[in-house]
């Protein structure tokens, strides 16, 4: 592996002052303003992403109409579309068998992901037209280099923009809880693009009843939800390990989202031939075909994530008592 500091620096006796020669501190009062005008620089590129977002989220609900996008049962829909991505994520969260993460930064994470899911659904909309004329197969490469990619690199840019940076992240598996929790904010927001899509006020009221608007929209949006938990908290892991390997950090984060994008995209691919082939073969209503799909598709994967967590948790253990003997193994909930 080549040297990671400069010849001079690496032959000078540990007296020589190789300042603005070979190294460099913060000295001079122009040192002190360039410190600032970075700091200014990268804070700022990170506001206007994020005022970007917002404008992009404001235009897509203004698009509805504040009455849709604020009505009480339009909340409830959402809520409850969001539950078993919410039960998924929460088991990721406590599957962190480190120290536990602050809800400050679940809370920013969360809400950073709903803002650049709008970066997603522009991008999505304007690539797509020109796949469409390709029929299938142009769907599926539609899935493949625009979906997957940008769907994934927009829920791991709502971990980089702010707990990435925080020293509060301290430990590879930080990622994959921060990725599950912006996989739960982009379902969210796009459970709502598409019930405010398929439903319409006089079907609206309070109570159970709703959960038949928009021709059972919700049902089909929780199944869907889950997924983007699954996928961002496997990129999100990468990134965690990325964090700690700064070395290799560029191919590290690509293995990550390359590997959520494949799932994601081969998801995509998959769930309307399969849904209608089994519901051909086996008579069964195309809901319920959905659910069996969904089921044995993202509890595979979701299994593949869960031994992962698995793996980081058993070196995590083993680790920790090898420094020191002494201290209790923490019971979880993954202990036999």
């Amino acid at each position: 592996m080549p040297s990671r500091s400069d010849p001079v620096e690496s032959r000078a006796d540990d007296d020589r002052d190789l300042y603005d020669i070979a190294t460099w501190e913060e000295r001079t009062s122009l040192d002190g303003l360039s410190v600032a005008l970075h700091w200014l620089i990268t804070r700022s590129a990170k506001a206007l992403v994020v005022f970007v977002a917002l404008l992009g989220l404001l235009a897509i609900l203004g698009s509805f109409g504040l009455g849709l996008v604020f009505d009480p049962a339009v909340a409830m829909l959402v809520g409850l579309s969001a539950v078993p991505a919410l039960g998924l994520a929460a088991y990721v969260y406590v599957s962190d068998v480190t120290t536990a993460e602050p809800l400050s930064l679940l809370v920013a994470t969360f809400l950073l992901s709903i803002l650049t899911a709008t970066f997603a659904a522009i991008l999505n909309s304007v690539a797509q037209p020109y796949f469409d004329p390709f029929g299938f197969p142009g769907l599926v490469v539609f899935f493949f280099v625009i979906v997957g990619p940008i769907e994934e690199s927009v829920k791991l840019l709502a971990v980089r923009l702010y707990a990435y940076t925080d020293d509060r992240f301290d430990a590879v598996i930080d990622g994959a809880v921060y990725g599950a929790i912006a996989g739960l904010g982009f379902a969210v927001i796009e459970n709502l693009v598409y019930i405010a899509q398929n439903v319409e006020m006089s079907e609206l009221t309070l109570g159970i009843a709703v959960l038949g608007a928009g021709d059972g929209i919700a049902a089909l949006r929780a199944l869907a939800g889950p997924g983007h938990v699954v996928y961002s908290a496997f990129a999100g892991y990468y990134l965690g390990l990325a964090k700690f390997n700064p070395e290799n950090r560029g191919p590290i984060i690509v293995k990550g989202l390359v590997i959520a994008t494949t799932i994601h995209a081969l998801y995509n691919t998959l769930v309307g031939p399969v849904t209608a082939v089994l519901s051909l073969a086996t008579g069964l209503p195309q809901l319920v075909a959905l659910f069996l799909f969904v089921i044995l598709f993202q509890g595979a994967f979701g299994y593949v994530l869960v031994r992962k967590l698995r793996r980081y948790r058993d070196a995590y253990v083993e680790t920790r008592d090898a420094v020191d003997p002494a201290v209790e193994p923490e019971m979880t909930e993954f202990e036999d």
